[in-house]
């Protein structure tokens, strides 16, 4: 636990310090606002730590015993009900996709949220028959957002960006990691030796399908215009009062967790009872971990929302009534490159990257890219906020390159980058740098949903890039390691012969 703490600290304080530093110079804020980021930060640290080390415990290898028992039963009709299943419940009851339901205009909430879950469900059974089969996944990836940017120029502009976000707030921090577990599970039972690289993809597939299944709403259902609301700036009187607001918020988001973790418990309990069957030590541990994952959620989730949240609206809408508003961009990527350090999936990702490949994609790689993506899309963010550029600008190009990317670097950089794109654009994403663009877009007069939204979307998009870069880099190494083996075994057979 000590060790998880250290690494909440190690994330965390990077944006406490920017925040500060804002606050104190360029972007005053009101202290109402300060001392609810602050106590916010606490609990998304002390969040972070119990829910990296539950997931560990619990989510992982629960992901893992499912899939590989799936498998295993060589049934083919039963792996694609308990996919579909699978994907529908857990995407049902995701905290981010009911706020996402109520910012879409003229689409009712409950038949947004199913669209998605059943998108998420036929996603993740074609992830799961892509492992088995063995189908190459770029190949995959080019047919799917070929026919989502095709969609794209159907609906209206006011729905793109909302459609393009919706890929990322699906894949939230309670599903990743038993869906990425799902995946390694799945392919263990394979001994070819890509096995370990179609290990990954199944959370970029999952992420491309309810962009689709949006889109198509948006063909079937009239949109209209200006849905989202402006952030309502906090105000307390005092620390007591402070305390309150907190103490209201927090049973909120206890049920909202319950809620959520309780239908991918239900799937496992009954996974348990008919098939798997873990002994009774095994099962204590996954139990004790889920308790640790539910208490995590449960803090990190009231820290983000309740503290990030205003400090992002506040300081955007302060930065962008300036006259130096440009300053937006390359603040907007500072703050991006350190945000993403407090993902919790993030953290779920770049270990288990890490374990699978035997240490040859370390963790550090994978945060280097990832920090390096994300800062690129804030700035690319912040750039649509000042100018006002359709969003289809960048998405376009920025796939194009992506998927083009894809056909020369190994296929478990494309696998793993995709599987980023969904991980990076998490709650932190939702309740700062979203709030961020929003308060920003008000200050200089945008249009909150054609201008502000698609952060996420941006987020989820750039790195696809910065992890596929990583991949050349590491081939180009790996071929100039190959050259020099070469050029000195000659000398070695001599020395050895002399």
């Amino acid at each position: 636990m000590k060790e998880k703490l250290h690494e909440a600290l190690v994330a965390v304080c990077p944006v406490i310090a920017i925040v500060l530093l804002l606050s104190f110079t360029i972007a005053p804020v009101s202290p109402s606002v300060l001392l609810s980021f602050l106590l916010g930060a606490v609990l998304v640290m002390i969040g972070m730590m119990f829910f990296t080390l539950g997931a560990e415990m619990s989510m992982t290898p629960m992901g893992e015993k499912v899939g590989t028992k799936m498998t295993q039963s060589r049934s083919i009709p039963l792996i694609i009900s308990l996919a579909f299943v699978l994907g529908v419940v857990i995407t049902i009851s995701e905290p981010d996709l009911q706020v996402l339901a109520g910012l879409v205009p003229s689409i009712p909430s409950q038949t947004l949220i199913l669209a998605v879950a059943v998108g998420v469900g036929i996603s993740l059974v074609a992830a799961i028959l892509r492992i088995l089969l063995g189908i190459s996944l770029h190949y995959l990836l080019v047919v799917l957002y070929i026919v989502a940017f095709t969609l794209m120029n159907l609906v209206p502009e006011s729905f793109r960006a909302i459609a393009f976000d919706s890929g990322g707030v699906t894949t939230g921090p309670m599903t990743v990691p038993f869906i990425m577990a799902l995946g390694v599970g799945i392919s263990s039972i394979r001994n070819d030796r890509s096995a370990a690289d179609d290990s990954f993809g199944l959370v970029a597939l999952c992420s491309i399908g309810p962009i689709i299944a949006v889109l198509m709403l948006g063909l079937i259902f009239p949109t209209g215009e200006g849905a989202a609301q402006a952030l309502h700036q906090l105000q307390v009187q005092d620390t007591v009062e402070l305390g309150k607001m907190f103490a209201v918020e927090l049973p909120a988001y206890m049920l909202e967790i319950a809620r959520s973790l309780l239908p991918i418990i239900a799937f496992f309990a009954i996974f348990q009872l008919v098939l798997l069957r873990l002994k009774r030590r095994p099962l204590i541990k996954i139990m004790v971990g889920l308790v640790y994952t539910y208490i995590g959620l449960v803090l990190f989730l009231t820290g983000a929302n309740v503290g990030f949240m205003p400090a992002g609206s506040y300081i955007g809408q302060v930065l962008g009534a300036r006259a130096y508003r440009f300053l937006l961009v390359p603040l907007g990527a500072v703050i991006g490159f350190f945000i993403v350090k407090a993902e919790p999936a993030v953290y779920v990702l770049n270990h288990q990257v890490e374990e699978i490949t035997e240490g040859a994609i370390s963790a550090r790689a994978m945060g280097m890219s990832l920090s390096l993506g994300v800062a690129a899309s804030v700035a690319l963010a912040m750039i649509r906020v000042l100018t006002g550029l359709p969003i289809l600008y960048f998405l376009l190009p920025g796939y194009a390159v992506a998927i083009i990317l894809s056909f020369f670097v190994p296929k478990i950089f494309t696998a793993i980058a995709f599987d980023s794109g969904g991980v990076a654009s998490g709650p932190m994403t939702a309740t700062f740098l979203l709030p961020l663009a929003q308060g920003a877009c008000m200050a200089v007069g945008g249009n909150l949903v054609t201008d502000a939204f698609g952060v996420v979307a941006m987020v989820a998009m750039t790195p696809l890039i910065t992890i596929q870069i990583l991949g050349v880099v590491t081939r180009i190494k790996q071929r100039a390691g190959k050259r020099r083996a070469a050029v000195a075994q000659p000398v070695v057979d001599l020395i050895i012969e002399l």
